[in-house]
This record gives C-alpha cells, sequence and structure tokens, in this order.
C-alpha cells in the first residue's frame, strides 16, 4: 500500500524500473487501461518460491508482475516495516517496446 501521490510531495526518487514478469500476469489483460501518471500498489508476496523478497505490482484487480529482483530490496525493507512513505506511478506505457519493457514504474519518497 501506498500514498497518493496528490496528496504528498515528493521527498526523494527512490527508483524506476520495468515490471518483471508483465507478460506471465495480468498485464497484457489490463494495457489498455493504464495511464502515465497512474498510482500502483506494491505488495509483498510472501509466498514466492522463485524471491524470498518478492514485491508484485498491482492496478485495482490486475496483477501486471514483479518489481524486478534487483530493485526489489528497499521496497521489501519499506513494506516489511509498514512504511508507506512512498508512491509508485506508471513512467511509460509503449505497446511497440518488447512486452517486458512496454511499462516503466517510478517510485519516490513522499512527506508524511
Amino acid at each position: 500500500m501506498t500514498m497518493s501521490k496528490k496528496d504528498k510531495k515528493i521527498k526523494e526518487h527512490l527508483a524506476n524500473f520495468h515490471i518483471a514478469g508483465f507478460t506471465y500476469y495480468d498485464g497484457p489483460k489490463a494495457f489498455s487501461s493504464l495511464k502515465i501518471g497512474q498510482e500502483v500498489q506494491l505488495e509483498l508476496d510472501p509466498d514466492n518460491k522463485y524471491d524470498e523478497r518478492a514485491v508484485k505490482i498491482i492496478s485495482g484487480d490486475y496483477e501486471l508482475g514483479f518489481v524486478p529482483r534487483g530493485d526489489n530490496r528497499i521496497f521489501y525493507k519499506l513494506l516489511r516495516t509498514s512504511t508507506t512513505n512512498f508512491v509508485a506511478c506508471i513512467q511509460k506505457l509503449d505497446s511497440t517496446d518488447h512486452p517486458e519493457n512496454q511499462i516503466r514504474v517510478v517510485a519516490h519518497l513522499v512527506e508524511q
């Protein structure tokens, strides 16, 4: 769970990344409903057998994929400590790019 970007002032850049596993989850079904600047939710996935620090990316009822393994450590720690002073939003949408690179997410720390 994250705070709304509209309600909070951006404090610091955390990360930006493409969504890992986009084509294996609900990403293709959700693509047409997504917009640049739209907030997405990040949630721990403790039952993930491939990555003990897996962080899911959710938009509404759609599971879009995961924060890539190389970028998920900070989000894993924030979510494990119930820290919600960050916001993650869609930064890029490109249906012509490789399927695993069609969506880019940016995350920022925000003031509480």
